[in-house]
């Protein structure tokens, strides 16, 4: 009998997120800082609107690309956010959580071999999505020394005459990193030059915490450049709502909606109700959380630094990146031995390629009281191995 899979399909791996907090949650007294979902719940007021688009009997499939209404309200919100104007009408479309307008976007644009410029570490759905599409990924590894954001230069560096498509994930999962509007332009310059298109994923653009986000659309020539994705998982707590959204060119709409289309058809009916409501009364609930955040991310550079671990200052997503090299072990093994000694997980920062091999990611979309509680744990743990250390060198 031949074989019923897909090479292509078989040789992806496995997402290597899920893996410690699958384990914890069977774990007695056990802190999960791996999966990176707010803690907050969805504002009481969108999940009303959520219930009673229910009770009214909107249940129905809304047009492929979404609901008209949330459409326009999505065209608003980014006016306003960003200063930049999309149509709603061929523009804008609604999908099934930002991970869906990725993949989607990759499908519409990418012919065999095209190559796609992804900087890691990044978030694990790029890479596969950019396979499955036919396309070829091109790693641009970030550095420390650079705060891990990417640089004018390492884009120089890869572009061959077959890049097509430039993934710019920032803020960033897992580093938090963020590019400012002097990055950006750097950026725009070579992108501009070497006539390439960009995937902009701005899911975290709300939760920056040195200035306001820009969007690398904003700038010129770079508009009918980018495809702009955002939703709503992060910055207004909805992620089981899975609802995102991409904007830019029609041109390349259209395609990514047949696409959608016919495999979708259409994002939760009662998810893009209460979007329209998060989009127009979620502000001061938005801005509730990010100054949260920002609290435990303070607490957690600070809490690193007195440790002595060394840890660049993050400024933008929920995460936080502390480097575990000293202690001469994988970042799995690191991971592996946290969780079963110390009762937390966090995760290692090869799932998201190989230059994060070395660090940890730790999320703190968790209170602060557990936030501390694992800080404890971690301050015991690598006490233990430093002591550990120390004995094997005499």
């Amino acid at each position: 009998m031949r074989s019923p899979l897909s090479e292509a399909c078989v040789q992806i791996k496995p997402s290597g997120i899920r893996k410690f907090f699958d384990i914890a949650s069977e774990m007695k007294d056990a802190i999960s800082l791996g999966v990176g979902e707010p803690d907050f719940d969805t504002p009481q007021h969108v999940r009303e609107e959520g219930i009673h688009s229910l009770e009214m009997g909107k249940t129905f499939y809304t047009s492929n690309s979404g609901l008209k209404e949330l459409k326009t309200e999505i065209c608003n919100y980014i006016e306003r956010s960003q200063g930049l104007h999309y149509d709603p009408n061929g523009e804008v479309l609604v999908t099934v959580g930002g991970s869906e307008a990725i993949d989607i976007a990759m499908r519409a644009m990418l012919n065999p071999g095209d190559e796609v410029l992804i900087p890691q570490p990044s978030f694990v759905s790029y890479e596969p999505c950019a396979i499955l599409a036919g396309g070829k990924p091109v790693i641009i590894e970030l550095r420390a020394e650079d705060e891990f954001r990417l640089t004018a230069e390492q884009l120089r560096a890869a572009v061959t005459d077959k890049t097509k498509l430039l993934v710019l994930p920032f803020p960033n999962n897992p580093t938090g990193a963020i590019l400012e509007k002097a990055d950006l332009e750097a950026i725009a310059e070579v992108v501009l030059e070497k006539d390439l298109y960009v995937l902009s994923d701005e899911i975290y653009s709300e939760l920056t915490y040195k200035g306001k986000h820009i969007s690398i659309a904003s700038l010129p020539g770079m508009q009918e450049r980018t495809i702009l994705i955002n939703g709503f998982s992060k910055s207004y707590a909805m992620t089981g709502w899975r609802l995102g959204y991409a904007c830019g060119p029609g041109l390349i709409l259209t395609q990514m909606t047949k696409v959608h289309q016919f495999a979708i058809m259409c994002a939760p009916t009662t998810s893009q109700y209460a979007a329209v409501d998060a989009l127009r009364n979620g502000d001061d609930d938005v801005k509730m959380m990010r100054t949260a955040y920002n609290q435990r991310r303070r607490f957690l550079v600070n809490a690193f630094r007195k440790m002595g671990l060394d840890c660049f200052e993050p400024y933008g997503a929920f995460y936080i990146f502390p480097c575990i090299k000293e202690f001469g072990m994988t970042s799995e093994e690191f991971a592996t031995r946290f969780l079963e000694e110390e009762r937390v997980a966090a995760v290692p920062g090869s799932a998201f390629g190989d230059c994060g091999e070395g660090y940890l990611r730790i999320s703190y979309a968790s209170s602060l009281d557990n936030l501390k509680i694992a800080m404890s744990r971690l301050e015991r743990f690598i006490g233990k191995l430093r002591t550990q250390q120390a004995g094997k060198a005499e």
